[in-house]
């Protein structure tokens, strides 16, 4: 079972941040960071929006920490924990700038980099940025194709219905072979999309049982990971709620845990993550006994 962190402080969703994170800045975030990649936790998100419309931000909320500055200031302290995006907007931007953004964070982190890319639902965002809307969806769908060509390729070459490349240097350039991609999204054609031109799908908004029907209808291809929140969780005040979540969702098809955590402070964050560490260390080894 790999567990990775939703990252706190970074994004504050109405309901879900707590008190302490308003006034929480790098300093805690790193030493959260640090903590999670000494307790062997998978991952760490960042999330991207540039500009929330003021009414929006009721429902959206309106702090996203810009992912490529954070998870650059996080990689130079830490050593094994993988940076995800969660996600980048694909419509936002062009593959190439991606591709060398996020390819240079590879470099520098030692290969360490997973895209979380979505479509996007917020039109006034995307007229703001001057980005198509309407076609949104198939725009995506090139970007992909175009991005798998040119994350790990000096000199890439693609030719779709919308992006085309050819005898540019992109350098630096990702170090892994396959940089991951996973597909964030609630509906069959972001799970279709995953399936198809990415590496994994990172569901949001849909209970287990709309999960297992949708998970259900496909057949998905060798090494898919599915990545699944369990929202935020309590490892210190309740050990057995957080291991039947986690039992709960490894049923519902996960591959990877997106962990949400209590906390009233960054140290008790840490000491949290520690708890849901030996949580999941014990449930390696019964796993192992069986």
């Amino acid at each position: 079972m790999r567990i990775g962190i939703n990252t706190p402080v970074v994004t504050r969703f109405p309901g879900a941040h707590r008190p302490w994170e308003r006034a929480a800045g790098i300093n805690e975030l790193a030493r959260i960071a640090v903590a999670a990649d000494r307790a062997g936790f998978d991952h760490l998100t960042c999330s991207e929006h540039v500009a929330v419309p003021a009414p929006g931000a009721e429902a959206r909320g309106g702090t996203y920490w810009d992912p490529l500055a954070t998870l650059g200031f996080l990689a130079a302290r830490t050593e094994r924990i993988r940076l995800a995006t969660q996600v980048l907007v694909l419509g936002y931007h062009h593959p190439l700038e991606i591709a060398k953004r996020y390819g240079t964070l590879d470099v520098v982190s030692g290969g360490r980099v997973v895209l979380g890319l979505g479509v996007g639902s917020l039109r006034e965002e995307f007229e703001l940025l001057g980005a198509p809307f309407t076609d949104r969806g198939a725009r995506a769908d090139d970007a992909l194709r175009a991005l798998r060509a040119a994350l790990s390729d000096r000199q890439p070459r693609y030719r779709g219905p919308y992006y085309e490349f050819s005898d540019m240097i992109v350098d630096p350039h990702a170090v892994q072979p396959r940089v991951p991609l996973w597909i964030g999204g609630r509906t069959p054609r972001s799970l279709r999309r995953a399936c198809d031109l990415a590496d994994g799908w990172v569901p949001f908004g849909l209970d287990l049982d709309q999960l297992g029907t949708l998970l259900s209808r496909r057949s998905l291809p060798p090494g898919f990971d599915v990545v699944l929140s369990a929202g935020n969780m309590d490892p210190l005040g309740d050990a057995d709620g957080t291991r039947t979540t986690l039992e709960r969702l490894a049923r519902a098809g996960a591959t990877i845990i997106g962990a949400g955590i209590e906390a009233t402070s960054a140290e008790h964050y840490c000491e949290q993550l520690g708890a849901l560490a030996e949580i999941r260390t014990r449930e390696f080894a019964d796993s192992a006994g069986d």
